[in-house]
């Protein structure tokens, strides 16, 4: 279980310091600033993307800030690959501390362009892939990191689900159903994991910057529109993400487990905060 000798300071509360960590999808947008802020605090680190190539850029940065970064590339749309990044990261780094799960996707169309839509224009098989990757993998990746992280005196497994697990998010239905299923996922674990010392908590991001919603923030009237139902009005960036998943693996959040932490701006308030903010017309009015 984990256990404390001394109580730290406010500095070191926030450190990571001798703790092993994996973070999934770390090759851009927020799994890579989870990284970066993961090793700016002290932690040592496995990273994982679909390829090695992808990830690099941010081993280099990694190994910079003196910390050291092994790589197991992976595509979670693989039964086996959940199993074998967690087998990777254990046997790189003698154990595992902290897990940070980041990967995922949105349907994507044949050139690779997300493709957003109503339920009733998807396909299937874009559902089944979403799923699979997002919440299948989650679990699968969250069972094989359990004799790891019940072994550490620190552990902690944050599942990186969204703001569009918590409010209605049309036209993108399926991303949205896998991220409600992570939150519960990361409750249910919190329960039943929490004797063994393993907290567990989910991060909700809202609209934030990164190239997996540059179709949208590239996208003036779309980008606008979707502000004005954020109370704060603007795009969160990918290293305001990674600070609030460093809080929840570091010592500060030694007593919070089971929890889903809405980084959003505001957005998910009952009545989205919005009362008396004029809104644009969707653009997706005609769709």
């Amino acid at each position: 279980m984990n256990t404390m000798n001394t109580t730290p300071t406010t500095a070191e509360a926030f450190r990571l310091d001798g703790i092993r960590a994996l973070v999934t999808g770390a090759s851009r947008g927020i799994g890579r600033a989870v990284a970066l802020a993961f090793a700016d605090a002290g932690a040592d680190l496995v990273l994982s993307a679909r390829t090695s190539a992808a990830l690099e850029d941010t081993a280099a940065e990694v190994a910079r800030r003196g910390r050291t970064a092994a790589l197991a590339p992976a595509d979670f749309s693989e039964p086996s690959a959940a199993g074998a990044v967690v087998d990777r990261a254990a046997d790189a780094l003698g154990g595992l501390d902290a897990v940070v799960h980041n990967a995922g996707i949105l349907p994507t169309g044949p050139d690779g362009t997300p493709n957003v839509a109503p339920l009733q224009h998807t396909r299937q098989e874009d559902w089944d892939a979403v799923v699979t990757v997002n919440l299948n993998a989650s679990a699968a990746l969250c069972r094989h990191a359990h004799p790891h992280l019940k072994a550490s005196r620190r552990a902690s497994l944050v599942l990186m689900s969204s703001v569009a697990g918590a409010v209605g998010t049309p036209m993108m239905e399926a991303y949205a159903a896998t991220k409600a299923g992570q939150v519960s996922l990361a409750r249910s674990l919190a329960v039943g994991w929490a004797r063994e010392g393993i907290r567990v908590n989910a991060l909700c991001p809202g609209w934030a910057r990164t190239d997996m919603t540059s179709f949208a923030s590239g996208t003036a009237p779309v980008s606008d529109w979707l502000m004005a139902h954020v109370p704060m009005g603007r795009w969160a960036e990918p290293e305001e993400a990674a600070w609030a998943a460093l809080y929840l693996a570091s010592p500060a959040a030694g007593y919070l487990t089971g929890q889903a932490l809405l980084l959003d701006g505001g957005l998910s308030v009952p009545d989205g905060g919005l009362a008396g903010i004029p809104k644009p017309a969707s653009p997706f009015a005609e769709v």
